[in-house]
C-alpha cells in the first residue's frame, strides 16, 4: 500500500470530524461547503502554513519532521492509535517490498496450540490470514479450517463473508466488523510495500460492501484485549474474553488469538463441558497452512 496516497484520505477524514469550536476558533454560522475544519483552519491550529500542511495531505512527505507531526496530530485530537498510524504513513516502519506471508510455523507454536485443549485459540498473519488453530477453535467456531480454502481463511473474510459466523456473532458482528477493518487499517500503516496485503484489502473491498464502507472511514484501532459475546448453536448465549498476543519473533505470525471464560461462571462449565466431549468428527490436533 501506497502511504503517500492513504495519508491525504486519513487527514481529510479527521478534520471533517472537527468543528471550529472544537479547537477553539470561533465560528460565524456560515454555510460551509465540506464538513469539518477547512485544511487553513488546520493549518492555523498546528501552526504551520497552509502551503506546507497542503503538501502534507497530498503526500510529499519528503523531510516532514516529527516535530510537524506531532503539531498536526495535536491539532486533529488523534488518539493514541491514531497517532501510530499518522507516524507510521509518514515512516513507514516495514520495507516497501517485504513480504513475510503464509509462515511455517515454528514446531513449539504447532505443540502449544494443541496443548491448549480447553481453549479456543489460533495464529494470525498480518492480514488476519489463519495460520494455525487447534481443535478446541474448529469446535467452538464450527469451521473446518483445513477444508477453508486459503484465500479465505482468514478471520477478516469469515466474519464479514460467512454466514455461519454472522450467526454465532449475531448482533455483536457490526462492532467486531469495524474493529477488523480498523485494525487492518492501522496494519497497512506498517506494511506499505506488501503486495499480499494490498491484494486482500482489494478483495475484501469488492466482496464486502460493509468492509469497504468501514475501510473507507479511515478509522484505525489497535486490537489487544476484550469480550465476545457468541450466539451459540450448542451453548446458547456465551460471552468469551479474548487476548491478541503478539508473536513478536515470529515476521510472518502477528498474533496468537485464544478465547477463555471467567473461572467458576456457568459459561466457563459449559465451554469446558462442551469442548470435552467425545466428537469423532472433530480434528485431534493442531493444523496449520503451509505455504505455497
Amino acid at each position: 500500500m501506497d502511504s503517500a496516497e492513504h495519508i491525504g484520505g486519513f487527514l481529510a477524514s479527521r478534520r471533517a470530524r472537527l468543528r471550529p469550536e472544537d479547537v477553539g476558533l470561533p465560528f460565524f454560522g456560515t454555510r460551509r461547503r465540506v464538513p469539518g475544519l477547512r485544511r487553513e483552519e488546520l493549518a492555523q491550529v498546528a501552526g504551520v502554513s497552509v502551503d506546507y500542511y497542503a503538501r502534507l495531505e497530498q503526500g510529499r512527505l519528503e523531510n516532514v519532521s516529527p516535530a510537524i507531526l506531532d503539531a498536526v496530530a495535536s491539532a486533529l485530537r488523534l488518539s493514541a492509535d491514531e497517532r501510530t498510524h499518522l507516524y507510521n504513513l509518514a515512516r513507514p516502519p516495514h520495507t516497501p517490498g517485504d513480504t513475510d506471508d503464509a509462515p511455517a510455523l515454528r514446531p513449539a507454536l504447532h505443540a502449544l496450540l494443541a496443548a491448549m485443549e480447553q481453549i479456543p485459540a489460533y495464529i494470525v498473519g498480518h492480514h488476519t490470514n489463519i495460520l494455525g488453530w487447534n481443535r478446541a477453535a474448529e469446535l467452538f467456531f464450527g469451521v473446518d479450517f483445513a477444508g477453508v480454502p486459503p484465500a479465505h481463511r482468514s478471520w477478516a473474510h469469515l466474519v464479514f463473508l460467512d454466514p455461519q459466523i454472522h450467526a454465532l456473532l449475531a448482533e455483536q458482528q457490526p462492532g467486531l466488523a469495524r474493529q477488523i477493518a480498523s485494525d487492518l487499517r492501522l496494519r497497512a500503516g506498517h506494511r506499505p510495500g506488501d503486495p499480499e496485503f494490498t491484494e486482500f484489502i482489494a478483495r475484501m473491498r469488492s466482496n464486502s460492501r460493509q468492509f469497504d464502507e468501514l475501510w473507507s472511514s479511515h478509522d484505525v484501532t489497535d486490537v489487544a484485549f476484550g469480550s465476545y459475546s457468541f450466539r451459540h448453536p450448542v451453548l446458547g448465549p456465551i460471552e468469551l474474553n479474548y487476548e491478541f498476543l503478539p508473536l513478536i519473533g515470529d515476521p510472518g505470525a502477528r498474533a496468537l488469538v485464544t478465547y477463555t471464560a471467567v473461572p467458576g461462571t456457568p459459561a466457563h462449565r459449559a465451554l469446558r463441558d462442551f469442548l470435552s466431549a467425545d466428537n469423532p468428527d472433530s480434528p485431534s490436533a493442531d493444523q496449520v497452512e503451509q505455504p505455497g
